[in-house]
């Protein structure tokens, strides 16, 4: 096994081309097969002390984009904060000129855009990435809805962006191919949401053709305790239950409840849809 050596302060914590730092005579090409460095992508390293997260390949990714690209969609909510919304293993979203000649790869997923419309776009921070609402944007068309919902859902409830800045890119951007798609996930994305999993099963049951639930819903119960189920339909007072939650005196107030666990929720999914149907149907009985 290679030895781990002490990395030059000049590479500390750094990610490089390989080829620009032999050149440079900083390490040579037996070197960098050292422990010390962990190889992202050809001719990508970085210092092996750094966490393998999606920052690290967004770092990676952006060594190798042509002028005026930028990381975007998941990939950029990820670098505004949103932890859930790309992990190491999964591809870097970019946005590069049409004209660059750049494809879609492993660990890279490529969108062309014209030079002028990127030209337009608020691109910051290092790596260069789009700004939250246009990330948004990019990630209501790009991903499967769950998942988009999810992070629009996290970057409104962490306020990274607003309900007026995702109407204003929808406006401009309404007559692009997922123009539709992407107005359909703004509406559906609720800032009380609190996890992935809850987005999730808000999505799949408004896919399973379900009544909308309000996410977090105050019931007020006698004595001042307000309870807030994950998810609830108050007109038929029924309640989901997430793992930790404890609903039980909302039992007691005559509302119906039903547990739903994390398996289930990626298992058997079409199953806890036919539940909540059936505790919808049984509380429009009661009114």
């Amino acid at each position: 096994m290679p030895v781990r050596t002490q990395p030059p302060d000049a590479l500390a914590w750094q990610v490089f081309r390989g080829s620009d730092v032999v050149r440079r005579g900083l390490l040579t090409a037996h070197q960098l097969r050292n422990s010390a460095w962990v190889r992202l992508r050809h001719d990508v390293y970085a210092d092996a002390r750094l966490d393998r997260d999606h920052a690290l390949a967004c770092r990676a990714a952006a060594l190798q984009l042509p002028a005026g690209a930028a990381v975007a969609g998941p990939s950029a909510a990820y670098l505004h904060g949103i932890g859930h919304a790309a992990d190491f293993d999964q591809a870097v979203h970019v946005l590069v000129p049409t004209r660059a000649g750049l494809r879609s790869q492993r660990g890279l997923q490529v969108h062309t855009e014209s030079p002028q419309s990127l030209a337009g776009l608020t691109i910051k921070g290092v790596p260069p990435h789009t700004d939250s609402a246009r990330a948004a944007w990019e990630s209501a068309v790009w991903l499967e809805p769950s998942r988009a919902v999810g992070i629009v859902d996290a970057l409104l409830g962490r306020g990274l962006t607003t309900r007026a800045a995702l109407d204003e890119v929808a406006a401009v951007n309404d007559d692009r191919p997922g123009g539709r798609r992407a107005r359909w996930v703004f509406d559906l994305a609720d800032p009380a949401a609190q996890s992935p999993d809850e987005s999730r099963l808000r999505v799949g049951l408004v896919l399973a053709g379900l009544p909308r639930p309000v996410a977090h819903h105050p019931v007020s119960l006698s004595g001042g305790v307000v309870l807030r189920p994950g998810l609830a339909w108050p007109q038929q007072r029924v309640a989901v239950e997430f793992d930790g939650q404890r609903l039980y005196p909302l039992a007691g107030a005559g509302w119906l409840i039903r547990h739903v666990t994390g398996r289930r929720l990626h298992q058997d999914l079409p199953g806890v849809a036919r539940e909540i149907r059936a505790a919808l149907l049984d509380g429009g009985h009661r009114r």
